[in-house]
């Protein structure tokens, strides 16, 4: 069985189980197609390559279209590669969803990109303090000093300064699956995920959970 698929964010809503109002994060995912049976002859590793996204062949490129002529589906944005057990049993052309994969009650560690912020100040970004906010100290939201002198004449490596924040691609480990609408191929998975709405998120079963 696959390890995972891809989907995309659709938002976030609250459920009542047993009482209590737990917060959710509402997942498309699905459907995905097989595209490509990575094996260990041929590629030195064995995975599925699995694409998400249907997209206009007009706006594929040769190379891919070919690759997705030869595996019998539609041309997609996104394609990702899952390991996994008994894969022999996956062949191109074959549609994949999230209850294939999944079951309530499982554990699943969600990637994505986090929201960008643009360009931010320490504060923002590093959660410094700041100075003084009156008596004229002109410190403000100022990072301070950052430089060493005439010795060694320059700022390390990895000094907290402003700059992009965001954009970067984040995991959330351990978070359970508590909802499966296998029609319409929808996740509920308890807490927040990475990423704004509408943008594609990778599902795996957790790592610390096997």
């Amino acid at each position: 069985m696959l390890e995972g698929v891809v989907g995309k964010k659709v938002g976030t809503t609250h459920i009542f189980s047993e009482g209590h109002q737990i917060q959710v994060t509402v997942i498309k995912a699905g459907k995905c197609y097989v595209t490509q049976r990575k094996t260990m002859d041929k590629d030195g590793y064995d995975a599925v390559q699995l694409g998400f996204g249907e997209k206009k062949p007009a706006r594929t490129k040769r190379p891919l279209k070919g690759h997705f002529e030869k595996a019998g589906t539609p041309c997609f944005y996104h394609l990702v590669e899952f390991s996994g057990e008994e894969l022999d049993n996956y062949k191109p052309g074959q549609e994949i969803s999230c209850a294939d994969v999944f079951r309530v009650g499982d554990i699943v560690d969600v990637s994505g990109r986090s929201k960008g912020k643009g360009f931010q100040g320490v504060v923002k970004r590093w959660k410094f303090r700041g100075g003084p906010a009156s008596h004229g100290s002109m410190h403000g939201r100022t990072p301070g000093s950052i430089g060493q002198s005439s010795d060694p004449s320059k700022v390390f490596k990895g000094m907290k300064m402003a700059g992009h924040m965001g954009a970067e691609k984040r995991t959330v480990q351990n978070l359970e699956v508590v909802g499966i609408n296998k029609d319409e191929d929808i996740m509920l998975v308890k807490g927040s995920v990475p990423g704004s709405v509408n943008s594609v998120i990778v599902l795996k079963k957790a790592i610390k959970k096997r």
